[in-house]
């Protein structure tokens, strides 16, 4: 498996993402190819896909790291972990998250924040066995769609 920074938007990544993004949530309609580019050239994200050699060089997984400054420190964020169903099993979400923790660690950021759907057991598994702690919070939403 083959980890790779994105640094262009291409047809092949619109369209990976158009397949990888319902397998997240049935409701999270696919990023448009102008998000794509903001994603890619904006300095607060760095997108990563994982690129499956048995599949032909095909992308098969993809996550976001955001890192930004707050007054108290610089803040890592992981978001929107998928990997396709052909995948699944193969170690691709922990290749992933590596990648983006190692980036993380390279930027200077302590510690690295992810959000997890309790029914994303097996994620949820990885998550725990990488060494991310469970953390007791509130989580709070503003809806500004409504």
């Amino acid at each position: 498996m083959e980890i790779v920074e994105v640094t262009a938007v291409t047809d092949e990544l619109a369209q990976a993402m158009a397949r990888l993004m319902p397998q997240l949530a049935d409701s999270v309609p696919p990023p448009a190819r102008a998000d794509l580019e903001a994603i890619v050239a904006s300095p607060a994200t760095t997108l990563f896909v994982a690129r499956d050699p048995a599949q032909q060089g095909r992308i098969v997984g993809t996550l976001t790291l955001a890192l930004f400054r707050i007054p108290t420190g610089l803040r890592a964020w992981i978001e929107d972990v998928v990997v396709d169903a052909s995948a699944r099993g193969k170690g691709v979400g922990e290749l992933l998250c590596k990648a983006a923790l190692e980036k993380a660690r390279a930027a200077g950021a302590t510690k690295v924040d992810l959000t997890s759907n309790p029914q994303r057991e097996a994620a949820n598994r990885l998550y725990q066995r990488m060494g991310f702690d469970r953390r007791e919070t509130n989580a709070y939403r503003y809806r500004l769609d409504r």
